[in-house]
């Protein structure tokens, strides 16, 4: 009985300590509902085959949503317990999804045709550089729930959902 309860302990503490750790680097798991995943995935406006990124992917809730409307949908997660949960729930689009465990801040967006993002507001311009960065001056598009990006006007705002383009995109914008 003991060692049952060190088990739970030494787990809720890991857990724990994963979630402090990735609050640094990125945002807390909230789950995306399913209008803002759907207001995301039409301001994107991706065509069948096209690559999308979620920068955060938690559940995998948008990599689904991505795969049925026939994208090729690739998601970023720190949290190990959500990466596995993630991978789990997307194995029946295993051959358009891919869920990435790492940090999204070092992943290569340079692939991507659109990115999906619900971050928060401290590191919004982070991510605006980085995408400039990766982008290599390609047409990217990128929804973010619920957070701006500071200097930035939005092409289309749908709900809580912004639109940013980049590239030539941006500049025909």
């Amino acid at each position: 009985m003991t060692t049952v309860i060190w088990l739970i302990w030494g787990f809720g503490a890991t857990l724990l300590v994963v979630t402090g750790l990735i609050l640094l680097v990125g945002a807390p798991y909230v789950p995306t509902i399913k209008k803002a995943r759907m207001d995301a995935l039409e301001l994107l406006d991706l065509k069948p085959g096209q690559l999308v990124i979620d920068l955060g992917c938690g559940d995998g809730r948008f990599l689904i949503s991505a795969a049925k409307r026939g994208l090729k949908a690739e998601g970023y997660e720190l949290n190990p317990l959500l990466v596995a949960y993630a991978w789990l729930v997307t194995r029946r689009y295993r051959k358009q999804v891919r869920v990435v465990w790492g940090n999204f801040w070092k992943a290569d967006l340079s692939k991507a045709d659109g990115v999906f993002v619900f971050l928060l507001d401290r590191f919004m311009q982070q991510l605006d550089d980085k995408i400039q960065k990766d982008s290599k001056g390609k047409n990217l598009k990128l929804a973010s729930h619920a957070f701006k990006i500071p200097g930035h006007k939005s092409a289309a705002r749908r709900g809580a959902v912004f639109l940013y383009l980049y590239g030539p995109l941006a500049k025909r914008a």
